[in-house]
C-alpha cells in the first residue's frame, strides 16, 4: 500500500516548494464531504476545497453532465467554434446576477484571471489608468491579482516588482478595529495624495474577505462604495470568486447588502470542481473591449459549462441557499459554546454569512493580541483526528470553515466535537 509519507517525499522531490501541502494527506476517493485517504483513513471536510465544493464533492447530477459532455467533445476553444453549453450557461449567469441592469458574460479558467479581465474591461469602458483595492484583500497570484492583494506574506512576497497604479484603502472590520467610517476616509485620503477619482477606473473589493480573514463588507460600506463610484465615473468591481454561488446564504453575497455591481467575477464554487472562471457585468461596459481583446485558450471549457449548469440546477433543487444559513447558524451555536470554554483564545466569532464561518484565535482574551500560533497546531490536530481544517487572516489568527452546502447536521457536528476536542488539548 502506498502512503502518505512516500507520497509527500515523491512531492517534495518533484513539485516546486512554492506549491505547498497543507497537511500530507493523500487523497484516494471523496463523498459529499466526507475524504478518503490512500491509507483509508477517513475525514471529514470543512474546506471543500477553498469553497470549491458548494455542492459536495462528485455529486451524481455534476457527475453526470460532465460524463454526458465529454462522450461528446471535451475542447474546441469557444473562440474558435463556439458550443451551446457556453451560451446557456452565460444567459444563466446573467440572469442571476443581482441587479436590473442587462448583463454579459466572458469565460476565462481561474479567479485571477476573471480579476484581471475586470481591470481590462474597466479601463477599456473609462480610459483610466487606476485601480484601488483594500488592505486584507486577496484577489489570485498572477501579476496583477498580486498587486491588488492587501497582504505581503506568502502571496507578494519575493515576486515584485508589481504593475503601478494599483492603490490599497483600509478595509472595514471591527475586530480589527477598522470602522466604515475609518474606510472611506481612506478613499478621500487616496483621491487627496496619490490618485483623482477622475483617473480611477475601478475599485475591487470582496464582499467578504477570503484569505484576509472572512470579514464581511457591512451593507452599509458596499452601499457607499456604490455610491461613490457613481458619483465618479468608476466601475464597482465585487469579487465573488469564494462568497458566490450560495456560500453566504444568498446565491451572491453582494445581495446581502441591494448591491449592484458594474463588474462581478465568479469561479471557485461555479462548477464544483471542474476549472472555469467568469466574469459577469453590465452589457455596455462588457463590451467596452473590441472582439479579440478578452478570452483564453481554455476560457469557457465546454465541461466546466456542463458542471457550472448542473451546479445551478443542483443549488436550487436541493435548496442550498437556505441550507447555508442553516449551516451558519448551527455552526456559530457550537462555536459560541466553545467560545464560552476557551474565552482566553476564542475571540470574534464570525457566522452571518451563511456557511462562510470564522473563528478569530487570541491571547489572554485580547483581540489586541492576535495568536498566529494557534491555527497551524490546530489545523494540524484536526487533521490527525480526521478534520480538515484551513486557516487564514490577515494577522494569520483565523480558523474559516467551508464546509460542503450538502453536508448533514451529524457530519457538522461530528466535526464540530473533533474541533472541540483538539481545542481542549492545545488551548
Amino acid at each position: 500500500m502506498t502512503t502518505n509519507a512516500e507520497l509527500q517525499a515523491r512531492k517534495e522531490n518533484a513539485i516546486a516548494r512554492g506549491q505547498g501541502t497543507l497537511a500530507p494527506v493523500y487523497v484516494e476517493r471523496a463523498e459529499n464531504a466526507e475524504l478518503w485517504d490512500v491509507e483509508g483513513k477517513r475525514y471529514i471536510d470543512f474546506g471543500s476545497g477553498i469553497a470549491v465544493g458548494n455542492t459536495g464533492h462528485v455529486h451524481p447530477k455534476v457527475t453526470a453532465a460532465v460524463q454526458e459532455q465529454i462522450q461528446k467533445f471535451s475542447h474546441t476553444c469557444v473562440m474558435v467554434t463556439p458550443y451551446e453549453v457556453a451560451v446557456e450557461l452565460a444567459e444563466k449567469l446573467n440572469e442571476l446576477a443581482p441587479g436590473d441592469t442587462p448583463k454579459k458574460t466572458t469565460f476565462v479558467t481561474t479567479g485571477a484571471e476573471a480579476v484581471e479581465n475586470c481591470v481590462k474591461i474597466a479601463r477599456a469602458h473609462t480610459g483610466r489608468r487606476g485601480v484601488i483595492a483594500f488592505n486584507g484583500g486577496f484577489h489570485g497570484r498572477t501579476n496583477l491579482a498580486m498587486a491588488l492583494t492587501g497582504k505581503i506574506t506568502p502571496y507578494k512576497n519575493l515576486f515584485g516588482p508589481f504593475p503601478g497604479d494599483v492603490f490599497h484603502a483600509p478595509f472595514p472590520a471591527e475586530a480589527l478595529g477598522v470602522s466604515v467610517k475609518d474606510s472611506l476616509k481612506g478613499l478621500e485620503t487616496l483621491f487627496k495624495v496619490d490618485i483623482a477619482p477622475t483617473d480611477v477606473a475601478a475599485i475591487i473589493v470582496e464582499p467578504v474577505q477570503g484569505e484576509g480573514g472572512f470579514y464581511p463588507a457591512p451593507n452599509e460600506f458596499l452601499q457607499a462604495l456604490r455610491k461613490l463610484c457613481d458619483e465618479h465615473g468608476i466601475m464597482l468591481i465585487i469579487d465573488e470568486i469564494q462568497s458566490g454561488f450560495a456560500r453566504t446564504g444568498k446565491f451572491f453575497a453582494a445581495e446581502h447588502a441591494g448591491v449592484e455591481a458594474d463588474l462581478m467575477t465568479s469561479a471557485k464554487g461555479i462548477a464544483g470542481g471542474f476549472p472555469i472562471a467568469a466574469v459577469i457585468g453590465k452589457a455596455e461596459v462588457m463590451d467596452a473591449p473590441l472582439p479579440g481583446g478578452l478570452g483564453g485558450t481554455y476560457g469557457g471549457s465546454p465541461i466546466g459549462c456542463a458542471a457550472a449548469l448542473a451546479v445551478i440546477d443542483v443549488i436550487k433543487e436541493e435548496n442550498l441557499v437556505e441550507r447555508a444559513n442553516h449551516i451558519g447558524a448551527l455552526f456559530k451555536e457550537r462555536l459560541v459554546a466553545m467560545q464560552r470554554d476557551h474565552a482566553d483564545v476564542i475571540g470574534e466569532i464570525r457566522a452571518d454569512r451563511g456557511a462562510m464561518i470564522a473563528m478569530e484565535l487570541v491571547k489572554e482574551g485580547d483581540n489586541e493580541q492576535p495568536n498566529a500560533e494557534l491555527p497551524g497546531k490546530l489545523v494540524a490536530k484536526a487533521h490527525e483526528k480526521g478534520l480538515v481544517l484551513l486557516s487564514c487572516g490577515y494577522r494569520g489568527n483565523v480558523i474559516r470553515f467551508l464546509p460542503a452546502l450538502t453536508i448533514s447536521d451529524e457530519l457538522i457536528n461530528e466535526g464540530l466535537d473533533i474541533l472541540a476536542e483538539c481545542l481542549a488539548e492545545l488551548a
